[in-house]
This record gives structure tokens, C-alpha cells and sequence, in this order.
């Protein structure tokens, strides 16, 4: 990625007029809104008042059969199917307050006897039209064809208090057309996995899709985790995940990889998109800010505010590259970055093989069918996600929707973003005023030779003191739970960083001068010592969803002890809270959780 930045007129960002859009319409609509809101935020419904709508299945072309045997649909965005999963006496595993609130649901709707059978799917939801999307992909590099929804029913929309929309969704719900040669089943290993990751990225502040609960359906499913030729019967568990659209890079691409007699749908689907999650891409023609100068002479030009599907695709790449700075930020791992697995609200989705970094590892896969090539590795994921949009772009182009400088401007807009991204948050990270290329560089080849823990790192770094006079041999003894046998080479270059890391964060009192009206003022250079730790970890994690933590929650699970998964699930709504008493939330690995199928797993569940 090139870390080149543009003059600063040339990179004004989409999203931030689209902010400016959002902001002016929130003024128009004035005072009663706001009232109004305030009032909305008390309303606590039954699953039978929830407001539901159904857009997706009303305004796109549906599959005219609705039977769940495994074929090609053609010319359909998705095929009405029922959840057919089997159950047996299920139970609610783990729920979400938090999600509920965003569906104004009651969380004493929890406790009804019969809530695991509606979210398993054994009993309708009132007012729910389940379907299956279709869509395609790009799996490691190659397409893959029509892939879709092969396990998840999506229920409907629901239109909450605010007017936000938001879908919900039974992963492992049982075969759809979309199922191929699988049973559209999940196990509990996995599910546990995506329920809690799924509201651990939201509380560290990163885009995701949610979950608001996980019932255990009493029976078995059988799967090969390593595709080694050994099943085993596992527990059998449905994830109801959340989002206000679960709409992929490869629901447009099944389309246009069909010929010219599907590109409509395409134009269809993105009209769509634009008119129900980005409406302010609709008003962008009142802009005269939206043309950039592209290419190294900047004589091209391209003019977002003639053509909203150009300016669309320009937002989605930017949220793109926004969500990876911050993945990138806390040493998250997306395990399978196919285009299908690209979300274009900018969200994290499908949570398969995923990892936090422990041992800092730049070519670290959680995916143990990535290992030869390792083409979705921590280090790559910046630059697979920026050849993902050019695919999507490919895709808009091939309907006529933009043009070829419109897709290389969106591609540009992506290195663009992230590099602004990445650098602010490294730098808020580290708790400096100003981005400093060389002391990252040198931090991540220093954390990178020595395998450095990477949340602990950067949340024990916050504790050292910016004083020049440190003597030597006491620069590491902050870091000393981090830096965990090293020899004296090693520990030499380490505190030759930190006396640089000290230089830069130092607190100098009248250090600077600044002329104001014909008066010099000195100002202090930097902030204090408690000032820094204090920003520093409100950025910095104490607590991530690490593998084995999962696996302890899972091993409780499966014999039927949920407390650790809720237990968990509570820690991670806090992460950056310190917590008394649940320190060894925040431990390092023990040896155990680095097998197979712990620290790595592959894409079977």
C-alpha cells in the first residue's frame, strides 16, 4: 500500500460530505425529531409488536420456486425458504441486551419459555417472510460461481422506533437452494464463536454485524473440522445475527457474471442499496465539492455529483479500507476474505476462521485451509481487500453503472483512506501528537522478531513514564510482562525504541512558542504522563476475544454449562475497562491453545 498522501483538496473523503449531508437534513427536520426520539427511546415490544417490513422480498426479483433442494436459481436476488432445522427441546445459550435494544425488543422476551423455538426456527415468527440471498463469489482469488445463503434464513426487517432497519437472520436454519452438498446446519463450536465475536467487535468500536442470541437446538450435526477424513458428531446451535443489511460484494457479482440479461438486476439491486442504506448518495447532486483530480498530473477528473453510483462505490471502497485500519488496529484477522464475505455497509461479516494476534505475527492466518499460501494473512488483508473492490468495481462497470476512471478513482479513494486511518490510529495507539513513520516501523519489526503479545503490548505501553532521566536498565520494566525471554541483543534494541518512544511523547513545559496578538506565549509541548495513559487506554484493549477463550467457553458448552460463554460475553462488552477480578480475561495463551483447531481452524462448521 503506497503511503504517499494527497494534498489535502484532492482527498476530501465522501464520507465526510456525506456527513455533512446527514447533519444538514437532521437540522431540517428540527426540534419535534428530536423529541420525538427522545421518547422512542423508551419503547420495549413483544416479539409479536415488532414492526416488521419486508423491502428486500417487495422491491427485488425473488426465485419463483421456494423449495430448498440445491440448484442454480437464475434472474433472483433470493428464494422464500422456511427454516427446516431439527430441534429437540432447545435452549437460549447466550442473548444480547444490547441488540435488543436496537429492535426495541424487551428483554423479558428472553425469558419466554418459548423464545428457543421461534429463534431455532421450530416455531414462525408473527409477521416474519423468511428467505435465502443469492449471490457469488471470489474464493481465494478465483470465482466461485452462485455460493449464497446456504445455512442462513433471513426472517425480514425490522423498522425500529428511529426508523433504522435492521435484519435478522437464523444461521444454521437448515438447507436452502444455496446449500449445495452441505445440510445448512451449524454446530456450537462456531456459533459460540460468531455470537460472541460478533458483540465483541461492536464494543471495541468496530463495524460488525451483531447477534442477538444463540439457542442450542438438542440435536447432533456431524462434521469433519479438519476435512481429515475423521467426523464426529458435535452439538447442533443457530446464531441469530443482526444487520441492517447483509447485502456482499457478491450479491451483485452472481449478477453480472450471468450476461447482459442479468446486468439489470445489478442497476436493480444498487438502487436498492442507495435508496434504503445510502440516502444521502441520493440528495449528492446538490454538492459542488464532489470532483477530484486523479492520476499523478491530476489532469483527469472525476465528478461524483453526476453519477450517484460512482459516488456509491467511492463510499463503500472508504468504508472498506476504514473497517480494515481498525481491524488492523486491535490485530484482528478476517480468516476468509472472498468477495462474498465483503459487506458493502463496510461491516464485519462471517465470522469463520478469525484470530487476534497474540504472538505478533504479520503473516498469521487463522484459516487452515490459507495455509500454503496464506493469501488472508494479518499482513495482506489491507491489500486483498482493496483487490476485492476492484472486483465489485468490475461489476458496476460491466452493468454500465460507472466508468472505468470512476473504478480506478474508487481504488485510489481506498489507498487513500486507509493510509489516513491507519496512521491515525497507530498514532492515537502509541499516544502521540503527530504520525512518526520510523518509530512504527522499528516498533513492528521489534514486536514481529520477538513474537510480542500485541494487545498487551500496546496496553502495558501507556504505562511508561516520558522521563529522559530513566536510568538504562530500568526503560523495560513497564513492558516486562510483555517482553518475555529475550537475550541482551534484544533487549538493547528494545530500550534503544523506548528511549526514542520517550523523546517523542515527552512532556516539555514552555517548550514552544506561539505569536498571538504581537504577545509570545510558551505552551507546553505534549501532554502529561496521566493525561497520555488515560487516551491511550481508551484505544488500547485490555481485553480481546481470544481463541482460547473461546475454546474454554465452547469445552463449558458442550457439556451443557452456558455461565462461561455469558461470562465471557459480559467481559468482552468492556473492553477497555479495566474490570477487577477478571484479570485472566487478559492472560496470555496457555500451551494448549496453540493446536489445530484452537488457534487455526478451517472453513468447515
Amino acid at each position: 500500500m503506497d503511503p504517499s498522501l494527497p494534498d489535502p483538496a484532492s482527498s476530501l473523503s465522501v464520507d465526510s460530505v456525506a456527513d455533512i449531508l446527514k447533519s444538514q437534513s437532521l437540522r431540517e427536520q428540527g426540534n419535534d425529531h428530536i423529541n420525538k426520539e427522545n421518547k422512542n427511546k423508551e419503547v420495549k415490544l413483544s416479539l409479536e409488536d415488532l414492526n416488521w417490513d419486508h423491502s428486500f422480498v417487495r422491491e427485488l426479483p425473488g426465485d419463483p420456486q421456494s423449495d430448498s433442494i440445491p440448484r442454480q436459481v437464475f434472474h433472483a436476488c433470493y428464494t422464500k425458504v422456511l427454516p427446516s432445522a431439527e430441534v429437540e427441546d432447545p435452549e437460549l445459550v447466550a442473548w444480547s441486551d444490547s441488540v435488543a435494544g436496537l429492535l426495541d425488543l424487551d428483554s423479558h422476551e428472553f425469558e419466554r419459555p418459548d423464545f428457543p423455538l421461534k429463534f431455532s426456527g421450530a416455531s414462525p415468527l408473527t409477521g416474519a417472510v423468511p428467505y435465502a440471498q443469492c449471490y457469488g463469489g471470489h474464493q481465494f482469488g478465483t470465482w466461485a460461481g452462485q455460493l449464497g445463503d446456504g445455512r442462513a434464513i433471513t426472517l425480514g426487517e425490522i423498522l425500529n422506533s428511529k426508523s433504522e432497519r435492521w435484519e435478522l437472520q437464523l444461521k444454521g436454519a437448515g438447507k436452502t437452494p444455496y446449500s449445495r452438498f452441505a445440510d445448512g446446519l451449524a454446530v456450537l463450536r462456531s456459533s459460540i464463536r460468531e455470537f460472541l465475536c460478533s458483540e465483541a467487535m461492536h464494543f471495541l468500536g468496530i463495524p460488525t454485524t451483531r447477534a442477538l442470541c444463540l439457542v442450542n437446538t438438542g440435536k447432533l450435526v456431524t462434521r469433519d473440522m479438519f476435512y481429515d477424513g475423521n467426523p464426529k458428531e458435535e452439538p447442533g446451535a443457530i446464531v441469530c445475527r443482526v444487520a441492517q443489511s447483509f447485502l456482499r460484494f457478491g450479491s451483485f457479482q452472481i449478477h453480472a457474471s450471468k450476461g447482459e440479461e442479468d446486468l439489470g438486476i445489478v442497476s436493480t439491486l444498487a438502487d436498492y442499496a442507495i435508496r434504503h442504506h445510502f440516502p444521502h448518495i441520493e440528495n449528492i447532486s446538490k454538492s459542488e465539492t464532489l470532483s477530484f483530480s486523479t492520476g499523478d498530473n491530476g489532469q483527469s477528473v472525476v465528478d461524483l455529483t453526476s453519477n450517484k453510483y460512482a459516488a456509491w462505490i467511492v463510499e463503500i471502497a472508504e468504508r472498506t479500507a476504514s473497517l480494515v485500519a481498525r481491524w488492523q488496529g486491535v490485530g484482528f484477522t478476517h480468516g476468509v476474505l472472498n468477495t462474498d464475505n465483503m459487506s458493502i455497509l463496510g461491516l464485519t461479516i462471517d465470522y469463520g476462521p478469525f484470530g487476534f494476534l497474540d504472538a505478533f505475527d504479520p503473516s498469521y492466518t487463522p484459516n487452515t485451509t490459507d495455509l500454503p499460501g496464506r493469501r488472508y494473512c494479518f499482513a495482506n488483508q489491507p491489500d486483498i481487500c482493496s483487490w476485492n473492490i476492484t472486483q465489485f468495481a468490475s461489476t458496476l462497470m460491466a452493468a454500465h453503472l460507472i466508468s472505468d476512471k470512476e473504478a480506478s478513482y474508487a481504488v485510489e479513494r481506498y489507498g487513500t483512506k486507509f493510509m489516513d486511518e491507519y496512521q491515525a490510529i497507530i498514532t492515537q495507539k502509541l499516544g502521540l501528537q503527530k504520525y512518526n513513520k520510523q518509530l512504527v516501523n522499528k516498533l513492528l519489526n521489534n514486536l514481529a522478531v520477538d513474537k510480542v503479545d500485541y494487545t498487551n503490548f500496546f496496553r502495558s505501553l501507556s504505562n511508561i513514564k516520558a522521563d529522559p532521566g530513566i536510568p538504562e536498565g530500568e526503560l523495560l520494566v513497564p513492558l516486562k510482562a510483555v517482553l518475555l525471554d529475550i537475550g541482551k541483543e534484544r533487549k538493547e534494541a528494545w530500550a534503544s525504541w523506548v528511549q526514542s518512544y520517550i523523546q517523542e511523547v515527552q512532556y516539555v513545559p514552555g517548550h514552544e512558542c506561539v505569536l498571538t496578538n504581537d504577545y509570545v506565549h510558551l505552551v507546553a509541548s505534549g501532554i502529561s504522563d496521566e493525561e497520555r495513559k488515560a487516551s491511550m487506554d481508551l484505544v488500547n484493549p485490555k481485553y480481546v476475544l481470544r481463541n482460547y477463550l473461546c475454546q474454554s467457553a465452547i469445552d463449558a458448552a458442550e457439556i451443557g454449562d452456558f455461565g462461561e460463554v455469558r461470562r465471557l460475553l459480559k467481559v468482552m462488552e468492556r473492553p477497555y475497562d479495566e474490570q477487577p477480578g477478571m484479570e485472566k480475561y487478559a492472560r496470555l495463551p496457555p500451551a494448549w491453545a496453540y493446536r489445530p483447531g484452537v488457534c487455526m481452524l478451517s472453513c468447515s462448521s
